[in-house]
């Protein structure tokens, strides 16, 4: 061989390393669209990318090429000296040698702006079908969709272009150079500023170049204009223009914008004449208002704005609540006052015993580590996530939580390629409890359990195979000779063959080595196991699955998964965002200040079909989405019944909308200045340290409602104070859903807050001592959520407090405590809590606490002890809780003073004291 044959040698190794699984890639990802049906949305998506690319590509090439070629033409010597290196030789450089540097050049710069202009195929179909807003704003009287969909891409084509005659400026000025056309000599009395001797050739060249570039930094002027209500103002106070932007900032940007055009306009008469002084004059006018604008904002804002800035900002305020509000839809929040007067009696529990009976006692946490201890049930299996929702289940309406069990083919004791991709394919049915019920050793009572699954309600289940999921990934290959692992019985496996109708078809040789190609993995090509019939499986993670489909929406971290009509689904929001809402406050990551929840995703965990819904038909920019890509959205109304009823608010834009609302509920200019009556969501002081609620799902019936419903809520408390002030809710069900209410309490009155009840507990002389008695004797605690229930026009609170043994991994629910005004108990159950508070009366109202006990083998449910047996209390009991709170008090003050001896003498006797106050209680 010789070296002539190596760079086609390389050339053609390049082509297989890079070109080869590339093609790969791109035909199989169009056979996945197909398969799913979103054909038309990859055929639109590779249209607008290509189109992109080609325009960019050529024009940015001849514009570079043709300016490239007018100054070479002026290199008329075939070598020129760049000057002298060290020992004295001249650095010689042929033009021959720059006249062929000049097409590569041309195409490596073409090519770096066409494939970063491609990546923004969006903000172009965006801009050209963009959908109107309706509204407009205060300043400029544009549509706010001249903001969200045609300034972003006048800002790529501006930027793309402004580099596109920086580097043909910069690039034509040194071939001039080289040939003599410019000189720089010294100028005679001033050093620093040589004198410039152009050609006329040269002179016309650059002199039309420059303008072209004058043009465009007046086009960045112009945009900067609209700029100003989308970016923050010179002070805190409000978002977008204000009174120095408007009055001040504007102004001298518009005489910028004039002086810039008559810039680029002297610069092209320039060319042509040989008068010099014109676009230095220009220029310099340029920067002198530049410069004077600057000056006179600065003293516009400390001389006018600042002394009286209340009076001075209060339109700009108004503009910045207003937009504000729309963008993130909490002008729709329908406000109702509570008298916070009002005082709950038995007959107001009684009343709402659809609350009560529905109250979350089990926390997320606690609840993913007991259903993975008690019903993975093999290590290859994984409960990824807890999800909170609502069923009608033996004719009552009843909040559950629910997992998936899903397949973990790393934890397989033998990781071969036909166990990972043939075999261990998918995972295998759920578990699903109530929020409220607790077995007699404080594990959760589950309704779905098991494998195959066992109900105990009337919940079908006809199909719990689970081929796509939230851990799902990477590929599988179904419907071949291979048996699949369907789920274990005793000793023996179950297994099965899919008869879905997910996955792409394997096909003959050459797609079996495209697939192998993409995956890297020979045994595609090489196994005996395929057939005609086989299917390969892959984007099976429901995250990853919809991103491919439509990256141009933003997803809810926590998609949930539903049981309806036997079957198993998934339910992904998403949302379309903006943060080039003019006026709008940015809440939340990358400085979004623009959202909505308006599109709902339904994935099928068995088929794998993937249905996009249009969920708020009136937000723009998801209208724009569907002009972009007809029929991709289909209508909420197409959505099955059976999966609509299952549809949640997500708790990503409650929480952003609930962050807004704390300051933008002021709507009063005045207040929102002073920010006098700004909320925030409480802190709560937990093991873990400090840490902000977060919104919790629960069903309720609302002040002035009737029923029950599915909703969302989280309290608010004044800014740096603990008493509560208000409390939102989000609906979720039938045609409430989305409905934002706000329930808000008196100014003057005190309404106990989350950390003050917090903080109440801790101090108990009941239930400290017994929490830190558990601590100690080698158990840890760990305090749920502390759950604000809203009952009438007045608050429970409620928290379920877990035990977990030292070296143990499964959290029992060991008491529940119930805060209402001034009193505060501990008991083993909501129930029996509520009897302690507010009399027997309301025990026989309430469904009983469910207890599991065994007999014989069997799981048995009984009821707990009668109300009389709850409320029954010796007198020498509160003599016993002083007792105990005494020798808390000591040993707290010994353990300050560093004596352990004194320490563990206290606490030996405060663990008698309450062995004695619970053989009492029993």
């Amino acid at each position: 061989m010789t070296l002539r044959g190596l760079p086609g040698l390389i050339l053609l190794a390049a082509v297989l390393l890079f070109a080869v699984p590339s093609v790969a890639g791109f035909y199989t990802d169009w056979l996945w669209f197909q398969e799913l049906g979103y054909q038309g949305v990859f055929l639109r998506t590779l249209k607008a990318q290509i189109l992109v690319f080609a325009g960019t590509f050529t024009f940015a090439f001849v514009f570079l090429f043709l300016n490239l070629k007018v100054a070479r033409k002026a290199l008329s010597r075939p070598q020129f000296v760049l000057g002298t290196t060290e020992d004295g030789r001249p650095i010689v450089v042929e033009s021959r040698m720059l006249a062929n540097l000049m097409l590569p050049g041309a195409l490596i710069v073409s090519l770096g702006l066409a494939v970063t202009a491609s990546t923004n195929w969006l903000e172009w179909l965006s801009a050209l079908n963009a959908a109107p807003f309706g509204d407009t704003d205060v300043l400029f009287g544009r549509d706010v969709a001249f903001y969200v969909f045609q300034m972003p891409v006048l800002d790529l084509v501006r930027q793309q272009a402004l580099v596109l005659t920086v580097l043909a400026l910069g690039a034509s000025a040194f071939l001039y150079l080289l040939s003599g056309n410019v000189v720089m000599e010294p100028r005679y009395g001033v050093a620093f500023w040589p004198k410039l001797n152009l050609a006329s050739t040269a002179r016309r060249h650059l002199s039309l170049l420059l303008a072209v570039l004058l043009a465009l930094m007046a086009w960045g002027t112009w945009l900067e204009l609209p700029r100003t209500l989308i970016t923050g103002a010179v002070t805190n106070v409000v978002y977008g223009a204000s009174y120095t932007d408007v009055y001040a900032r504007v102004p001298f940007l518009r005489v910028s914008l004039v002086v810039m055009s008559l810039a680029s306009l002297l610069s092209c008469w320039q060319a042509f004449s040989p008068r010099r002084w014109l676009l230095p004059v220009a220029i310099g006018a340029y920067v002198l208002v530049s410069t004077a604008g600057g000056v006179y904002a600065s003293i516009v804002q400390r001389y006018v704005v600042e002394p009286n800035e209340q009076t001075t900002e209060q339109p700009f305020i108004l503009n910045n609540i207003a937009a504000t509000r729309k963008a993130y839809a909490l002008d729709r929040v329908e406000e109702r006052p509570l008298s916070g007067d009002a005082a709950l009696s038995a007959d107001d529990i009684i009343a709402n015993a659809g609350t009560i009976e529905n109250v979350r006692l089990w926390d997320h946490q606690p609840l993913l580590q007991t259903f993975g201890q008690l019903q993975e049930i093999r290590s290859y299996y994984d409960f990824v996530n807890v999800d909170n929702d609502r069923y009608t289940l033996d004719g009552k309406y009843r909040q559950v939580m629910l997992s998936l069990r899903e397949m973990n083919t790393e934890s397989l004791s033998t990781r071969s390629w036909v166990n990972e991709r043939l075999t261990y394919t998918h995972g295998y049915g759920l578990t699903l409890g109530p929020v409220n019920e607790v077995t007699s050793v404080g594990q959760p009572v589950l309704f779905v359990k098991d494998l195959p699954p066992k109900t105990t309600v009337d919940l079908r289940i006809d199909e719990p195979s689970i081929y796509y999921g939230e851990r799902s990934s990477d590929y599988v290959l179904v419907k071949t000779l291979s048996p699949e692992f369907h789920y274990p019985r005793g000793e023996d496996n179950v297994t099965n063959t899919y008869d879905g109708t997910g996955g792409v078809p394997v096909g003959g040789l050459f797609r079996r080595l495209l697939f192998a190609i993409r995956f890297g993995a020979t045994n595609i090509v090489a196994t005996g196991q395929l057939t005609g019939e086989s299917r390969i499986m892959f984007y099976r993670q429901i995250g990853e699955r919809v991103r491919r489909i439509a990256p141009f929406l933003q997803y809810d971290s926590d998609p949930y998964a539903v049981v309806a009509d036997g079957h198993l689904f998934w339910i992904q929001d998403a949302y379309t965002t903006s943060t080039n809402y003019p006026y709008a406050t940015p809440f939340g990551a990358r400085g979004i200040n623009y959202l909505r929840n308006s599109v709902k995703i339904v994935i099928d965990a068995y088929h794998g079909s993937t249905a996009f819904y249009l969920w708020e038909p009136t937000d723009p920019i998801a209208l724009t989405i569907d002009r972009i890509f007809p029929g991709m959205l289909r209508p909420m109304d197409e959505m099955p019944e059976s999966l609509r009823s299952h549809v949640r608010y997500p708790e990503e834009i409650f929480r952003v909308q609930a962050a807004a609302f704390a300051t933008f509920h002021m709507t009063n200019p005045q207040v929102f200045y002073t920010k006098e009556d700004q909320w925030q969501v409480p802190i709560i002081d937990d093991d873990g340290g400090a840490a902000p609620m977060q919104p919790y799902y629960t069903i309720m019936r609302l002040p002035g409602e009737t029923g029950t419903e599915f909703i969302q809520m989280l309290p608010f408390t004044p800014r740096l104070k603990d008493n509560l002030a208000a409390w939102m809710v989000a609906r979720s069900d039938g045609e409430h859903y989305g409905r934002l209410f706000v329930f808000q309490f008196p100014k003057q009155k005190v309404v106990f807050g989350p950390r003050q009840i917090v903080a109440r507990i801790n101090q108990d002389q009941t239930i400290s001592p017994q929490i830190t008695l558990w601590n100690q004797q080698g158990s840890q605690v760990i305090q749920g959520t502390l759950l604000v229930i809203p009952i009438e026009e007045s608050l429970l609170y409620v928290r379920p407090l877990y035990l977990r043994s030292s070296g143990g991994r499964i959290p029992e629910l060991k008491r529940v405590i119930v805060a209402y005004q001034d009193q505060i108990v501990m008991e083993e159950t909501l129930n029996q809590g509520l009897v302690e508070i507010f009399g027997r009366s309301v025990a026989s109202a309430l469904t009983p606490d469910l207890l599991q006990v065994t007999e014989g083998g069997v799981p048995v449910e009984t009821a707990p002890p009668s109300a009389e047996a709850a409320v029954s209390v010796s007198p020498d009991l509160a003599a016993l809780a002083q007792e105990a709170n005494d020798h808390f008090e000591r040993a707290a003050a010994a353990q300050r003073a560093g004596d352990w001896a004194l320490y563990g003498e206290e606490m030996k006797k405060l663990g008698e004291v309450l062995a004695q106050m619970e053989k009492i209680r029993r």
